[in-house]
């Protein structure tokens, strides 16, 4: 009899906490303690009149994990709301990154005409080296850091993804 593998998938959670100490630990320690993985971490306090935060979490798993993982997050005390933002089609998802990149000549030249095609801001120059932000994707991030490895990439510094579900309803 053959078996099917469950497929791995990956899923945008989005958490909304009480804006206090200790909350983003606990979050995190329900991840770690369970062996789970978070690819990215955003977090942000976004109604301050209700001193609520949202935590944004793109985590991969079997959609049985994901499940467990959402379950998980809601029997915490600060939680207010977990939503798969996956689950209701793709979630609109956005990431920054500010990315170093050292050169001279035509290495300078062709990593200045890359990031214009990327629609990439120039935010600190010198004569040797250039700092790009860079919005969108996380595909075009990851592109744009792959083209500019070769031509003298530096660093990278990324924000992790921020992410909104689809339509007119709120969270």
């Amino acid at each position: 009899m053959l078996q099917t593998v469950p497929t791995v998938e990956q899923h945008t959670l989005s958490v909304l906490v009480d804006n206090e100490p200790g909350v983003l630990a606990r979050v995190i320690g329900l991840f770690s303690g369970r062996g789970y993985n978070i690819d990215s971490l955003t977090v942000s306090e976004t109604e301050h009149e209700k001193h609520l935060s949202r935590i944004t979490i793109v985590t991969t798993g079997t959609p049985m994990v994901i499940e467990q993982i959402r379950h998980q997050l809601e029997r915490l005390v600060p939680v207010h709301r977990v939503v798969d933002l996956t689950a209701g089609g793709p979630p609109i998802e956005r990431e920054l990154a500010l990315v170093k990149v050292a050169g001279k000549g035509d290495l300078r030249v062709e990593a200045l005409r890359l990031a214009d095609a990327y629609r990439a801001q120039v935010i600190d120059a010198t004569t040797d080296h250039f700092v790009f932000e860079i919005t969108g994707r996380i595909s075009k991030i990851q592109q744009f850091i792959s083209i500019m490895q070769p031509l003298g990439l530096v660093e990278v510094a990324r924000t992790g993804v921020a992410a909104i579900q689809r339509g007119p309803e709120a969270m």
